[in-house]
Formats: structure tokens, sequence, C-alpha cells
């Protein structure tokens, strides 16, 4: 059972019948408050877990939609008195689409049943062939949506939304090939920052995270390099392979918390775990620190065995820094949707202890 402001609920449950009221949905809300209140666990006694899992994941499962073969790597943010979200969801083609989505807890999700229909911008825009790996940022009063899109190649692909009924897609950030862009939640010294990870017309290959910056979420240059892949000479297997950037970056006394994905290729194919680095406040292209280990791997049967069996992908957290609580959104083995919590200091401190840098 989860606690949530002295009510008590379950954790799983997803709705694609009759939506609730959007998240107390007055059209003309308050854009830049939310009376939400993040999901949240105590760790189970006896553990040591620096992140430990919601005990009734996964949270969102296939079968909660009808058809639906997967429903995971998707982003949630408060919005309004609840959470709204973009999902990534494959049906029985396993052909990915993004869907958007409502809670009041953060916990039990209604799923719109048709995939976004996007607006374009401006001139007339070729779409995408897919959509997948949703990220969610709010920047000011607006909410930007950035996935990978397969336009003559895996790109990034940007979005924009006030209410999460309307979505007006923009220009693409970048030329083939590139994946896992990720916003940073505000302008620094006013231009707009994102991560990603560039690469050729490989899966894997390069697997280094960057950082480009942008005066208009249009054009994007002054690249930087961010964080390479691990490997023998760094005695890092855990992100040997690639990295990627997860969450929105959470912004912090020490700088910005990153969570990331990092992949180990191994004899029975990838396996994707999760670290964590603190990038400077001013400058995010520094890494001030960043965890010589993993902070989550799989180890849980939903995690473990899946349509991509050995995946934990961080997609999403909600941070209560007051409360000193963190909730990561991720998808487990590229089929269900799950939670996993952290206490912040514990997080950032554990960060700092256990750094290697390179």
């Amino acid at each position: 059972m989860t606690e949530k402001a002295g009510v008590v609920s379950g954790g799983n449950g997803v709705s694609v019948a009759s939506a609730p009221e959007k998240c107390g949905g007055s059209s003309d809300r308050d854009l830049h408050a939310s009376a939400a209140v993040i999901p949240w666990q105590q760790r189970p006694a006896g553990s040591t877990e620096l992140l430990w899992r919601h005990s009734e994941n996964p949270t969102i499962a296939p079968h909660h939609m009808p058809g639906a073969q997967g429903i995971y790597n998707s982003a949630v943010v408060p919005y309004g008195d609840g959470f709204a979200g973009v999902f990534r969801v494959e049906l029985r083609t396993r052909y990915p689409h993004l869907h958007s989505g409502w809670s009041e807890d953060g916990l039990q999700w209604h799923i719109e049943p048709k995939p976004i229909a996007f607006k374009n911008e401006g001139e007339t825009f070729v779409g995408d062939d897919y959509a997948y790996d949703p990220r969610v940022c709010r920047i000011d009063d607006t909410y930007f949506i950035t996935w990978c899109g397969g336009h003559n190649g895996p790109t990034i692909s940007v979005a924009r939304t006030q209410d999460f009924q309307n979505f007006t897609r923009m220009e693409n950030a970048f030329l083939p090939f590139n994946r896992n862009g990720v916003l940073f939640p505000r302008r620094i010294n006013g231009k707009y920052f994102m991560l990603s990870r560039p690469s050729d017309d490989g899966h894997t290959p390069f697997g280094d995270i960057y950082v480009s910056q942008s005066p208009d979420m249009v054009h994007w240059g002054r690249h930087r390099l961010v964080m390479r892949k691990g490997g023998d000479h760094v005695g890092q297997w855990w992100q040997r392979t690639k990295v990627g950037a997860g969450p929105i970056p959470i912004e912090t006394e020490d700088g910005w918390l990153m969570i990331y994905h990092g992949v180990m290729d191994t004899c029975n194919g990838f396996v994707y775990s999760m670290g964590a680095a603190i990038l400077d406040l001013e400058e995010p292209w520094k890494v001030l620190y960043r965890t010589n280990q993993h902070i989550m791997t799989p180890e849980a049967s939903y995690e473990v065995s899946g349509h991509v069996p050995n995946v934990v992908f961080p997609c999403a957290a909600l941070c209560d820094q007051a409360q000193d609580r963190l909730a990561v959104y991720y998808g487990a083995a590229d089929t269900s949707s799950c939670v996993a919590y952290a206490h912040l200091s514990e997080l950032i401190a554990f960060t700092k202890e256990n750094s290697a840098v390179f």
C-alpha cells in the first residue's frame, strides 16, 4: 500500500475506458502550481538499497490496455491536482506510438486509447515513422515533450503543450542519428539546454552523452561532450557500451542531479542499469561527480524477463525536496512501467562519495 497525504491507495491500475476529470481539470488552472503529492513508500525494513522498488510493481502492465504488448519507457509530471504523462504504447504490431495519460496519485493511470494527434507548427512537416521513449519537461508555463522519432533514421523530435490535450509539433532538434533528448527545466544564462546521445547509423556506436544549447528551442548548437561510456580503461563494465540521460535533471545546491542509464554488452545480450551524476549548475557539460557503480540493475522478475530482458530504463523522476523524497519512473524489460523510491539527500551523498569522473 502507498502513503499519500493521509490517503492509502493501492499501486496498480490503468483505465482506458472513462477518463477521470483531468487532474482537477479546469483548463484555466494555474499552471505554475501543483497540489499533487508524489507517490511514496518507506524503505522496506532491513533493506539497504539506495533505490527501493514500489511494492506493487509494475504500476502499468500491458494487460491494462486492450491489445497492448508493452507500455513502458514513459514520462510523467505534476499537473493541476495530480499528474499527466506521455506513454510509449505498443500494440500487437509492436509499432511504438505516444499516448497521453492522467492520474490523481501518480500510480493509477487513465491512458488515452488513441495516440497523440500532433498539430504541425508553421510549414507542413513530415511526421515520424515511429515515436518512443518520451521525456516531458515543464519550462515556465509550457510542457515540452522530446522523444526518439523516425524521420529518415532515429532523431530527437520536439512538441509542446499546455493542457496535455492539444500538442503542437515543432521542428526536430537534430539530424539523425540521435536519441535520449532530455531538456533542462529552466534556461541557463538565457539559453535552453538539451542532453542527447548522437550516433552513427548503428544501434550502439559512439554511446556518449552531449549537451547542446538553443536560444529558441529550434536552432541548436554549441555541442559539448558531457560524459563518455565506461570500459576496461576505467574499470567500468556496467556502462561500457553506452550511456544515455534519463529523467529531467533535478536542480540541487550541489548541481544538476542527472539519473542516467548505462549499458553493458554480454554474451546474453545487453543489460541496462541506472547510474547518477551531478553536473555544474551554470556549465552543465562539466561533470562534478559520477557514480562508479550502478545504483539499480535488473533483478526483479519483471525486469529480467519480458520483451527485452534485463532492462531498467529511467525516463522521469518526481522530486519533493522539502520531504527529501524522489520517485523514479522507469521501464522494465521493454514491457511494463515501474516506480522506485529514494531519499534525495542519500542519492546525492552516494554519488559524491562513490564517484569516478572520466
